[in-house]
């Protein structure tokens, strides 16, 4: 019978029905089961050392009266050590890790295997969130590529996922784009190319309504219009969004992303008065110059030696409606509507501020009212830069438009594409560089933790060297085409027949890899940090062509040709699995 799925759990379980007839347990003992250095073995439990630490006991001997009361089991799929001052070492036996390899043999049973993580939860993802009439550019990549990676990594975890596109489609902007509208518009280049032109109104707009002007006057009009339901503006406005729409899903399906919903922020303009009066009724939101704010004072940054530099404004002395009022009106739509457990929202580090005191809001209103409050996470990432750190631009210092980006990039792909295998069909090519451009571009930023910034280099994103999409998705194409020379397709019988457990150094190294793929999965997904997968899956691709420069696959021997085939195939069912639980496509020919 092959271990679970998640290898790392079940020697948890394991060391805990161990340590409980010992009383450990029921006095805090915690196993601390993590992936091991290859040198000492596979998994190690340091839990042991700290307990007995905290207990004045000898660590070693603990951690042998654990080990000895392990089931017969255990001990028969590890080779079980002790090291140093009480760490336990578990070292998988061939026989064993050939039956999980066996067991775990196609995507479904993956993900069969990796489901328990957030089975039965339902987890909302706030990604993306451009705004109306305005074209996405390379500040809008992060959040797009991110949010679609831990969509699919939740949902692979075992959570039903609803993607939620919280567009900026409504507030102040809008009067000044309608008087542009009025006055500019050029009905041809709204047809074929209506974003921009959309841009080139607005700002036109804005450029036209400077301050304590009689032009800002009336583009204030055309926004009270529109607020007011005014026909001709509301069809103005419906028109802009539609446009909108159409623009950004062109860039999502490029990206291989798709949202649920696009509830923007005017889908919340008539739920935020019960915000009001619930927040005035539990005694969170008081009044401060005309304004209702939330004060935060229990925390450092927000209220300091008796001041209040930094309150939460849930309705402007106007009246109006800002972020604050429709985030928190967001936040209880998606618990009450969609029921959800989690709630994920990901945005650049510089709106940090305001996401933790709408946290901190929510949890004490959700406390107050004796509502369920879901997990709030808000996943942050830092700017995309060039090599002197400044915010990249295009030549004339203009913001980069994302279309223009994946379009450079897949035409970057075709040339080196073009330059590896000339005697490819030009559609074929043209094919290849798509996935290779545009999925450079999503791994460049995904195998980076998010929290930092990156440098964008053409050159180092496109190499076929290092932890780049090229590398990987070249190491993928390498492992189908050893299938095709062989005749036999990927993890089928006739492929697979008489294999046996790994034997060599570098088939067991691989065959040890693999297992920890459940590892790599969970801490991305537990941390809400792609960067994790992407580390492993170069990893594993770097142990592959160890294996495949060490051991030919395509020998004479029945059972030594059906192992290496295995091993192949597993690794290739891997890298897929893992490249497109980052949203990336993959390829059988480069």
């Amino acid at each position: 019978m092959a271990l679970p799925f998640h290898v790392t759990s079940h020697l948890d379980t394991a060391l805990r029905r161990a340590a409980d007839p010992l009383g450990l347990v029921a006095r805090g003992f915690e196993p601390e089961v993590r992936v091991a250095d290859p040198a000492h073995g596979d998994f190690q439990a340091n839990g042991a050392l700290a307990f007995a630490k905290r207990e004045k006991q000898n660590p070693r001997a603990l951690a042998q009266q654990i080990v000895d009361g392990l089931e017969p089991s255990l001990q028969a799929d590890f080779e079980i050590t002790l090291a140093g001052p009480g760490f336990i070492n578990f070292r998988i036996k061939p026989a064993a890790l050939f039956a999980w390899l066996c067991a775990y043999d196609t995507a479904q049973h993956l993900q069969t295997g990796a489901a328990s993580a957030h089975a039965g939860q339902t987890w909302v993802v706030d990604y993306s969130s451009p705004n109306t009439a305005k074209q996405m550019h390379v500040g809008h990549l992060r959040s797009a590529v991110i949010g679609e990676a831990l969509c699919r990594m939740l949902t692979f975890t075992g959570a039903k996922v609803i993607r939620d596109n919280h567009l900026g489609d409504w507030g102040t902007q809008f009067g000044k784009l309608i008087y542009g509208y009025k006055r500019w518009a050029d009905d041809a280049a709204l047809m074929s190319e209506p974003i921009e032109e959309l841009e080139r109104l607005y700002k036109l707009g804005h450029a036209a309504t400077p301050d304590d002007s009689p032009e800002l006057d009336e583009a204030r009009r055309e926004l009270v219009k529109l607020q007011n339901g005014d026909a001709a503006n509301v069809a103005l406005w419906k028109q802009f969004s539609e446009a909108s729409l159409r623009a950004f899903d062109e860039i999502y399906q490029r990206l291989g992303i798709r949202f649920d919903y696009n509830l923007g922020e005017s889908f919340y303009n008539d739920k935020v008065d019960r915000i009001y009066r619930e927040l005035a009724e539990t005694g969170l939101a008081e009044d401060s110059a005309g304004a209702l704010v939330v004060f935060h004072d229990e925390h450092p940054r927000f209220s300091r030696n008796n001041e209040r530099p930094n309150p939460f404004m849930v309705r402007k002395a106007d009246g109006a409606s800002g972020y604050a009022s429709t985030d928190l009106a967001t936040a209880l739509y998606r618990t009450e509507h969609f029921k959800a457990d989690g709630i994920v929202v990901v945005t650049d580090f510089r709106q940090t501020d305001h996401f933790e005191q709408l946290f901190l809001t929510v949890k004490k209103w959700f406390a107050a009212k004796n509502y369920r409050l879901p997990e709030l996470h808000h996943v942050t990432f830092g700017a995309v830069t060039d090599e002197a750190g400044k915010a990249l631009k295009t030549r004339d210092g203009g913001t980069i438009k994302l279309k223009a980006l994946l379009d450079e990039a897949v035409e970057r792909a075709f040339a080196l594409v073009t330059e590896k295998n000339p005697d490819l069909p030009e559609a074929e090519r043209r094919t290849i560089a798509q996935t290779v451009g545009v999925g450079a571009v999503q791994y460049a930023d995904l195998s980076q933790n998010r929290s930092s910034n990156y440098v964008f280099s053409w050159e180092k994103m496109l190499s076929f060297e290092g932890n780049t999409a090229p590398y990987l998705l070249y190491a993928i194409a390498r492992i189908h085409s050893i299938f095709r020379k062989a005749g036999v397709a990927p993890a089928t019988a006739a492929s697979e027949a008489g294999a046996t457990p790994p034997e060599t150094p570098t088939e067991t190294t691989l065959g040890r890899k693999l297992l920890k793929f459940p590892d790599a999965v969970r801490l991305a997904s537990d941390t809400l940090r792609p960067h994790h997968l992407s580390l492993y899956l170069y990893e594993l691709a770097g142990d592959y062509s160890s294996f495949n420069s060490a051991d030919k696959v395509l020998v004479d021997d029945p059972a030594l040709r059906a192992r290496r085939l295995l091993l192949c195939a597993r690794t290739l069912l891997v890298l897929e699995t893992g490249l497109h639980l980052l949203g990336l496509r993959t390829l059988e020919r480069m």
